[in-house]
């Protein structure tokens, strides 16, 4: 529903977006993710048909950006970054206005206002000026219009920027129902979103693609994927790290600072293998008491930062 070919941006000697392919389909849930002046909100401002693209080509539902702008834009609800909206208007007024926009009238127009209201909880807010509302109501105001019109693509720059944990809890469950018949493309930095929402990432750096892949995928290349991690007393510890140093498929043991007399160790895998089964026979035929253990799935932020700094 999105396919993008050798996507580039110019901004006279600034490359800001090299060459980025990419492509969505429908059920796909795209994390969009970069550090800050990555290219992110740039490639989607020409995906969107709002910023002229320097070369290369990208299509919406089968329409091109460039030749069928009017086309595109019917097909897709976008948020921008910041969710720009016109402060003097109350939702309810705005929400009206953007319906007018999108061709929509009588039962079908306020049907369609009614479920965004709901979808976003807005009705407490619905009649009071958008300018004298929260950062959070005003993002869920901005991804309302956006949903207006029922549209086969969703284009999202940081959909939960300045919501609290419940509100961005409610907005990813939003997503995920939506995502059934739509194709998304969600631009974020928190990694966390990836893991909630999202069925595939694609990280930008300098302008250029740098991973495109599914979570798990990304997850697998944390140097902590597969860790297992074995909480016992102190005093019993520094014994059983040595043990534990020694277990064939164990690259190294990381012991975090005693808490409150436990202390937690962390078996570091070579090449992300599987170790929790070993690691609970060695506890067992050494007969070391533990409360604890578990096996990490890896941290995306280690990911993040090692893919983005060697780009």
């Amino acid at each position: 529903m999105i396919v993008a070919s050798g996507l580039t941006k110019k901004f006279g000697p600034l490359t800001a977006v090299d060459n980025v392919d990419l492509s969505v389909g429908a059920g796909e849930v795209l994390g969009f993710l970069g550090p800050n002046g990555a290219g992110k909100t740039t490639t989607m401002r020409m995906v969107t048909g709002f910023l002229p693209i320097t070369s290369g080509t990208a299509t919406v539902c089968g329409f091109d950006v460039e030749s069928q702008p009017t086309e595109i834009k019917k097909k897709i609800g976008y948020l921008p970054e910041g969710a720009p909206l016109y402060g003097d208007m109350t939702p309810i007024a705005l929400f009206n206005f953007v319906a007018g926009v999108r061709g929509l009238s009588g039962s079908d127009k306020n049907g369609k206002i009614d479920a965004a209201i709901e979808k976003l909880e807005l009705a407490s807010v619905a009649n009071r000026p958008i300018d004298t509302l929260s950062k959070g109501y005003k993002r869920r105001v901005g991804l309302a219009q956006a949903i207006l019109h029922d549209p086969e693509v969703l284009i999202l720059d940081e959909p939960t920027d300045g919501l609290d944990p419940n509100q961005k809890h409610d907005v990813r469950e939003l997503i995920n129902r939506m995502r059934t018949d739509k194709a998304i493309i969600i631009s974020t930095h928190l990694l966390e979103e990836v893991d909630a929402v999202c069925t595939r990432a694609i990280i930008i750096a300098r302008g250029r693609v740098v991973f495109d892949g599914t979570p798990d995928t990304l997850e697998a290349r944390s140097p902590t994927h597969n860790a297992v991690v074995v909480r016992l007393r102190a005093d019993a510890a520094p014994t059983f790290k040595t043990v534990l140093e020694g277990l064939t498929g164990v690259a190294r043991v990381e012991s975090a600072p005693a808490i409150d007399g436990m202390v937690e160790l962390t078996a570091i895998p070579a090449d992300g293998h599987l170790i929790v089964e070993p690691v609970s026979t060695l506890i067992h035929e050494k007969g070391i008491v533990v409360e604890g253990i578990s096996v990490e799935r890896g941290k995306l932020d280690d990911v993040f930062r090692e893919i983005t700094r060697a780009a």
